[in-house]
């Protein structure tokens, strides 16, 4: 993929942008989809497929370009995630994962660490988890217990990291940790690499969806890193992980979109060749109706993203309140479409093998992770007040 121009208004795509949006969704339909749900079923994580999106650019979607990324706009990585998620909405929830890992390293880290490790993350040759939640700190990162404390030219880590996608498979973290008061002030960012001395992992969870990706607790037990390793100054890694998670929170409603997009394209099939009662089940008003109000909510919230990411972009100010508010829409109307879709197909919707019930699995969780969408509606009921 090669850099692309922000759209000359947030309604319309650019001749780059539509491109790159077709090869993501020749991707998604040559490499994920014919595989989701067997990797689904094995709980696989298909990590030469991972490379091979890196090949096509897809592993430093708005890494700068001197760095081994492409360069891109947070606009043109809704297009991305959203089309992979077509093929596997927790593929395509990785690697949104790993690109905002990528990024936050991008925009914070010194010339040195850019050096060091974006080439690799950028070609999915190596891959990055996100190290905030913990087992007593969720929805309230900044009570956060997971310590840092400074041993001569190395920082000693000591805590417990909870729900990690890619956890035991990534071989980069990049983790929040307590280096002084208590509270969002005292937070600094890391970045671990895996093999670290005292590193290690909790068992692959068992979940309801998101299986062909593992999610572990990452153990940190006295590791020793490098003050080098350390993202910005001490004390704004609370900073660093709120910027990631704007661009993050845009990622997992693109993938909602995305998974949901495919649920209503399997429905829209199945009633033109279905018939029940004599009829084609495309002729019943009621599955009409149905099938017009979910097309009309996902565009609905394809464009409040889009809105969203274009602030983003362009460094709005509302830019953090629209992002919570395109992510709390577009995951809950994904699920809720995804689900409308799974009982348009009947008993057929609950096997397996139409990929249906995977798909509502799936983005059952994207209304929880990046923030709970109650979290989401405090951080819109917030801005609002404080204007």
């Amino acid at each position: 993929m090669s850099v692309a121009a922000v759209a000359s208004s947030p309604f319309e795509l650019t001749d780059d942008q539509r491109a790159i949006r077709e090869a993501a969704l020749e991707f998604a339909h040559d490499q994920l989809a014919p595989h989701a749900v067997e990797w689904d079923q094995d709980k696989h994580f298909p990590v030469e497929t991972l490379r091979a999106a890196g090949e096509l650019g897809i592993g430093g979607v708005y890494v700068d370009e001197a760095h081994g990324g492409s360069g891109l706009s947070r606009f043109d990585s809704v297009l991305i995630f959203e089309a992979l998620a077509g093929g596997d909405p927790s593929i395509a929830a990785y690697i949104s994962i790993h690109n905002m890992c990528a990024g936050m390293i991008d925009r914070f880290g010194s010339d040195a660490q850019r050096a060091r490790w974006l080439p690799g993350l950028c070609s999915m040759e190596r891959l990055a988890s996100y190290c905030l939640t913990e087992p007593g700190a969720g929805s309230d990162a900044a009570a956060l217990q997971t310590r840092a404390v400074r041993d001569g030219d190395d920082y000693v880590l000591t805590g417990v990291k909870q729900f990690i996608s890619g956890g035991g498979s990534s071989d980069v973290y990049v983790v929040m940790a307590r280096t002084g008061e208590p509270g969002h002030k005292g937070i600094s960012t890391f970045v671990v690499e895996a093999g670290a001395e005292g590193l290690s992992f909790g068992a692959n969870e068992k979940k309801m969806g998101w299986n062909a990706q593992p999610t572990r607790q990452v153990i940190f037990d006295g590791v020793r890193v490098p003050a080098d390793q350390r993202l910005g100054e001490e004390g704004i890694g609370f900073r660093i992980a709120m910027a990631g998670l704007d661009g993050g929170r845009l990622s997992v409603g693109a993938c909602s979109l995305g998974g949901a997009q495919a649920a209503l394209d399997k429905s829209l099939g199945y009633v033109r060749e279905r018939s029940a009662f004599g009829s084609k089940l495309s002729e019943f008003e009621a599955l009409q109706f149905k099938l017009a109000d979910m097309a009309t909510e996902l565009e609905a919230a394809r464009l409040l993203l889009w809105r969203a990411a274009w602030a983003l972009d362009t460094k709005d100010p509302s830019a953090t309140r629209l992002c919570a508010m395109a992510k709390r829409l577009a995951t809950d109307v994904g699920f809720t479409v995804a689900n409308e879709a799974l009982q348009i197909h009947g008993g057929y919707g609950y096997l397996a093998e139409y990929g249906l019930e995977k798909i509502v699995r799936d983005l059952r969780v994207h209304q929880i992770l990046e923030g709970t969408n109650e979290i989401m509606r405090l951080i819109i009921s917030r801005g609002l007040l404080a204007a």
